[in-house]
């Protein structure tokens, strides 16, 4: 089963970052109001929009890439 959860997680690490920075983060750059707790709480269920994954990707500096399967 896809982990979107630990992936993003994972992400935030390698760049030397805390959620706290990328919810500062999404909210200067897209206005966004919310919190750790909001942004972990979505991880957790599995309720991330596509456009909310979207914004912490470009946040970090990463596109999403979509590649046709073999």
């Amino acid at each position: 089963m896809y982990n979107l959860r630990g992936e993003i997680k994972s992400y935030i690490v390698r760049e030397g970052r805390t959620m706290e920075e990328v919810v500062t983060m999404l909210k200067e750059m897209y206005n966004r109001s919310g919190s750790v707790s909001n942004l972990s709480g979505k991880l957790n269920r599995g309720t991330l929009r596509y456009q909310e994954a979207k914004e912490i990707a470009d946040v970090l500096d990463y596109d999403i890439i979509w590649v046709k399967r073999r």
